[in-house]
């Protein structure tokens, strides 16, 4: 499995949320190049890059940022927020993001997902955002009657193929992932899935692998990172 280090973006910083909410923000790094940069030395091969003011505004704020990390580090980049349209997709392609993730917008507009999906195919990642089960949408405010395994089982109709599973009430928290849960989605996807929610040691990655899901093939780990609980060189040895 690969270690994706998460670096996301408010206000042209590098900081984390703790179970997606705003007021509950930790600034770790006043340039968000300084954080890639910080884990690409220590050995990362790839990032996720979030930008946060365009998922609050619904259109892309910080494509600067992925251009410059594009160039600086030279690793591949998946960057999501506010690409909520064709044009914004490409926009962050033409930025330099290897793939691009977008949200809850796919699940509401069946014709964006269409056609981003014909043009760009694999390039593209959807982020299913659970609560309690359930889809979580509107910056994980508010949550759909939509089961998370009906979401996947719909989007890959689609021709999606890519998936990152955010488990939304462990985000930020470092308690933990769900193994029961992982495992139900890895039941429910068709394609391959990234995790993310919670980790908090290298006993949680450890889990993750011993689940032996071979559609699982990454793990996004942030606040875990930024607060030292483990290296990149240890967490990718966990995951190995």
């Amino acid at each position: 499995m690969i270690l994706y280090p998460a670096i996301d973006i408010r206000g042209g910083k590098a900081v984390r949320l703790t179970h997606g909410r705003f007021d509950a923000e930790t600034v770790y790094h006043d340039d968000p190049l300084e954080a890639a940069k910080s884990w690409v030395e220590a050995g990362a091969r790839y990032l996720h890059v979030v930008d946060l003011d365009g998922a609050k505004a619904g259109a892309p704020a910080s494509l600067d940022h992925l251009g410059r990390i594009v160039a600086e580090t030279g690793v591949p980049v998946q960057y999501g927020g506010g690409l909520r349209t064709a044009g914004a997709v490409r926009d962050a392609l033409r930025a330099g993001a290897e793939r691009v993730i977008v949200g809850t917008a796919a699940l509401r507009d069946v014709d964006f997902l269409d056609e981003i999906v014909a043009a760009f195919g694999p390039r593209v990642v959807v982020s299913v955002d659970v609560r309690g089960g359930k889809i979580a949408t509107a910056g994980w405010t508010e949550v759909t009657d939509m089961p998370a395994a009906d979401a996947f089982g719909h989007l890959h109709a689609r021709g999606v193929v890519s998936f990152i599973y955010t488990d939304a009430d462990r985000d930020g928290a470092l308690e933990g992932p769900s193994l029961d849960d992982v495992r139900a989605i890895a039941t429910a996807v068709r394609g391959h899935f990234l995790y993310a929610g919670g980790v908090g040691d290298l006993d949680h990655l450890r889990a993750l692998r011993d689940l032996r899901q071979v559609n699982l093939s990454g793990v996004i780990v942030g606040k875990a990172l930024y607060e030292r609980r483990f290296t990149i060189a240890e967490a990718q040895a966990a995951l190995g």
